[in-house]
């Protein structure tokens, strides 16, 4: 069985045809080619973490008496995951130096500070850790009269 196209049809068919055979063997048509190239990234670098501290909880503090605790956050201001693996705190003035209080005399030696409490680990970018230390206040064989009403400063260390 064979079909038979009339005229204008048939020049339709073969015109096609060709038009599909032509695109056809264009979609095949390519070059070969090779070549190398570099590119590079960029890695960061660690950033410092920021600790604060709040309010104490507890009692004022007295010779001898309770202690306070004293709640503290400690910050990872970079944009990537940092480990905590340490955090000291002192009694100090801002700059980390030995605290004596003007003019009363009142100095760190009046204080002793326990070793923080927190679950050490990684802190994501932008992400905190939060821990606790305990302030006491030394019973010394001398007046600390001199330390009534003050705010010790504390010192924190984080790395």
């Amino acid at each position: 069985m064979s079909i038979q196209i009339a005229g204008k049809k048939r020049a339709t068919v073969v015109a096609m045809t060709a038009v599909l055979v032509l695109i056809g063997g264009l979609a095949f048509a390519y070059w070969t080619s090779s070549g190398e190239g570099t590119g590079a990234g960029t890695t960061g670098d660690g950033t410092d973490f920021t600790v604060s501290g709040t309010d104490p909880v507890g009692p004022d503090l007295t010779p001898g008496g309770p202690n306070q605790t004293v709640p503290f956050t400690v910050f990872n201001t970079g944009t990537g995951t940092q480990d905590l693996s340490l955090v000291t705190v002192i009694v100090a003035d801002e700059n980390g130096d030995p605290w004596v209080s003007d003019p009363t005399g009142c100095t760190a030696a009046d204080y002793t500070l326990g070793t923080p409490v927190i679950t050490y680990g990684q802190i994501i970018g932008g992400g905190t850790l939060g821990g606790t230390v305990t302030l006491t206040m030394n019973n010394l064989p001398s007046d600390q009269g001199t330390c009534k009403g003050l705010d010790v400063p504390l010192y924190f260390v984080a790395s």
